[in-house]
Formats: C-alpha cells, structure tokens, sequence
C-alpha cells in the first residue's frame, strides 16, 4: 500500500514556508535542499521540515495540500510557525 505525505518545509534564513506532497519524504527533501538546479525551492535553502500529514491516497494529500495553500491554510502554517 502506498503512503503520501503532506509537507511543510520552513527556511528560517529567508522567513519562508513551501507545502508539498509526495510519497517518500526523503528523496523529496534531499531534492529540495541539494539536488534541484531550478524552482521555487532552490533559492531559499536550507529547508527545515517542520511539520508532515500522513494520508492513504494520493487524492487525500493533494486535497490537503490544496487546503493548506488556502487563506485558513496558511494562518495553520503560520500557527506551526510560531510555536516552534
């Protein structure tokens, strides 16, 4: 059975947050910190994961991961963010 996983990342030397989902934590956050050479991602490393959702299928965490970039999502992140 696979796993998907919603992701919070936070760069605290830049002040910013990136949600995403995928199904191995991992390699995504090896990709974002030091394999990709283009995106949204690249220039605000190093990332931290700061909080992750764990869902059945894929079309749960997309769901999710939608809601999270919604106005009500972001106050969760921002939430997440200043309780660390």
């Amino acid at each position: 059975m696979d796993e998907f996983i919603v992701y919070i990342l936070f760069s605290e030397k830049f002040n910013k947050n990136y949600t995403g989902y995928t199904s191995n934590l991992i390699e995504r956050f090896k990709s974002h910190n030091s394999l990709e050479t283009k995106g949204y991602t690249l220039k605000y490393r190093p990332w931290k994961v700061i909080h992750v959702e764990f869902f059945n299928s894929k079309s749960e965490a997309i769901k999710r991961e939608k809601y999270l970039k919604t106005g009500i999502g972001r106050e969760f992140i921002k939430k997440i963010i200043d309780n660390r």
